[in-house]
């Protein structure tokens, strides 16, 4: 299937009527950090209800929670009995190290149930979100990427598979559905209280970085990242957009900020290294997450900046801070 992002004619209906508001929002992976905040940012104002197999610990009372599998045959019984007027996919599983099996079935088999009921019960909006990882870090890419390269990410990491056919399945749903508005998010290393590699890398007491190699880096707050995703459930606006937080710096300064320590290993001698200690479960960076310290994968967010009227909030500094659980 090829990337169709450039086809899609991103855009906003001025005047139109949010008529949806009394119908609640769905929200799948409500119990990772994005979901929560995300789920708080909304509640007050519209009715929220949680998909998800984790418990939500501390669960505001207003907002329902449904412990369940995305693949069940449950989740047809909410759409049926809800009527959301949107649904926000968080529910993307990125573990390297579940069962490639499992992994692409829950990731891809399960974003196709949910489109199925997307369509059958006439959900006004979907929000999927990506990452710009889908484009890959690559020593031949461009100095920033628009919505429209292709999406290389998967050629050297397999866990990045899935989202990129996840992304492209929701990219086709835009065209078979267009009574559905339809958001891609795809944004830069998102850095915050979140489990996820670039904020894990950050977290390092003695940060490795590759000898020879400091490529120029983007990172976005998470709250930058809700803040996106509350804007693109504004009536009227469809299409990929590409987010970025403040301007990109290079690697070597962005570790810096954080007050740490830094160190360059011979790449060969790194990849080496994370081999043996991945093998016996000692680090949970792979391999191939090397290329996002060896090679550049910045992207152009003038779409999201002109179309969702999408600001970053954040400086650098208070989005490396993010990582700490600071702010």
């Amino acid at each position: 299937m090829s990337d169709r992002a450039s086809q899609f004619p991103a855009s906003r209906r001025p005047g139109q009527q949010i008529d949806e508001r009394m119908r609640p929002v769905l929200i799948t992976g409500i119990c990772g950090r994005l979901g929560r905040r995300l789920a708080r940012r909304l509640h007050r104002e519209r009715r929220v209800i949680g998909v998800d197999r984790r418990s939500f610990e501390g669960r505001p009372k207003d907002i329902e929670h449904h412990q369940i599998d995305l693949r069940r045959k449950k989740m047809q019984d909410i759409f049926r009995h809800e009527r959301p007027a949107a649904v926000v996919h968080l529910g993307v599983m990125h573990n390297p190290r579940i069962d490639q099996v499992e992994h692409h079935t829950w990731n891809v088999t399960g974003f196709q149930r949910l489109l199925e009921y997307v369509a059958q019960y006439e959900v006004p909006k979907l929000i999927m979100l990506s990452s710009a990882n889908v484009y890959g870090p690559r020593p031949d890419n461009a100095q920033f990427l628009t919505e429209e390269a292709p999406l290389l990410g998967g050629a050297m990491f397999s866990d990045i598979r899935d989202l990129i056919e996840i992304d492209m399945l929701a990219q086709s749903f835009f065209w078979k559905q267009p009574q559905t508005e339809t958001v891609v998010l795809r944004p830069a290393h998102i850095l915050g209280p979140v489990r996820n590699a670039p904020s894990n890398y950050l977290r390092l007491s003695v940060i490795p970085t590759l000898l020879g190699f400091d490529p120029m880096v983007q990172v976005i707050h998470h709250d930058d990242v809700v803040s996106a995703i509350v804007q693109a459930l504004e009536p009227g606006v469809r299409g990929v957009f590409n987010l970025a937080g403040p301007p990109p710096l290079p690697l070597s300064e962005l570790i810096d900020r954080t007050g740490r320590s830094r160190v360059p290993v011979p790449h060969f001698l790194m990849r080496n290294v994370i081999q043996r200690l991945w093998s016996f479960r000692a680090t949970s960076f792979p391999a191939p997450e090397l290329d996002h310290i060896r090679y550049v994968c910045m992207v152009d967010d003038r779409r999201a900046r002109k179309i969702l009227g999408y600001t970053h909030q954040f400086d650098i500094q208070d989005t490396v801070r993010a990582v700490d659980g600071v702010l």
